[in-house]
């Protein structure tokens, strides 16, 4: 069956259905172009990790929670000393370390060292303020500053956007495709929860074809394989991050039609 929504699912967002899907994005992206780039290049699934200790209800981690403190009490004896009753612990939750794993996709010509394209999909953590967000826009600055061809693919709504200069263009959910040979230059496929999925080039080496890259064709198959119609109780759950409020009433009629809500 597959999503009720045109484009991207914005119930897919939520932390404990996103990191799967990530997963998927990226394996089913590599099994699309790794037959069509063969035998000249070789599509490799990559994996970044590092430890971390941020604190975000996005991937899952608590918040730090606090019991309310017991009130002091002072034991007073008729003729005797106030003794203060000692200070009682606070029992709290502390951010524990735990180690991030987040993949993404690398072209290089077969027996070559160069990196002829990067294919990202973005994460929570590559969004919000932390380690996560540092160390990509590290990766990416390098990537920028060299030859290699950069994708970047952003279906988050919530945390901030990585940086484009000169473009004030809000929107959803955003696609870069950033050529080596034309930086500064590149193009951005902006959409929103009602639009469907752009088809992306991907760039290559000079005079090579590039196969096209249909997201929502892509997308389709995997709400399929993962059974994420089975999965997603569109009666019940809320939208997290909450759709705007035109978004919302557009989706509740879209489920409605489609006999998911009553």
């Amino acid at each position: 069956m597959p999503s009720p929504f045109p484009g991207m699912d914005p119930y897919l967002e939520h932390h404990e259905l996103w990191p799967a899907l990530h997963h998927w994005l990226i394996i089913e992206i590599a099994r699309f172009l790794s037959p069509q780039l063969r035998p000249k290049y070789l599509v490799s699934v990559e994996v970044r990790m590092y430890e971390t200790a941020d604190d975000d209800l996005s991937i899952g981690i608590p918040d730090v929670n606090v019991i309310q403190q017991p009130t002091a009490t002072e034991l007073i004896t008729s003729n005797v000393a106030v003794a203060v009753r000692p200070t009682q612990p606070l029992t709290v939750t502390i951010p524990m370390p735990y180690t991030v794993r987040e993949g993404y996709l690398e072209i290089r010509e077969r027996g070559g060292k160069e990196l002829i394209t990067l294919i990202e999909v973005l994460s929570p953590t590559n969004k919000r303020t932390g380690k996560g967000r540092q160390m990509y826009e590290k990766k990416r600055e390098e990537i920028l500053g060299s030859r290699t061809n950069l994708i970047e693919i952003d279906l988050l709504r919530r945390g901030r956007k990585m940086p484009i200069i000169g473009n004030d263009v809000e929107s959803d959910y955003r696609v870069l495709v950033c050529r080596g040979n034309r930086r500064p230059k590149a193009d951005l496929y902006a959409f929103n929860v009602q639009n469907s999925m752009p088809a992306i080039p991907l760039p290559l080496r000079s005079g090579d074809i590039e196969p096209i890259i249909n997201l929502q064709e892509l997308f389709t198959q995997i709400y399929d394989i993962a059974s994420y119609d089975l999965k997603i109780d569109y009666r019940n759950w809320e939208v997290i991050p909450a759709l705007s409020e035109a978004d919302t009433i557009w989706a509740d009629g879209l489920l409605r039609d489609r006999g998911l809500r009553e």
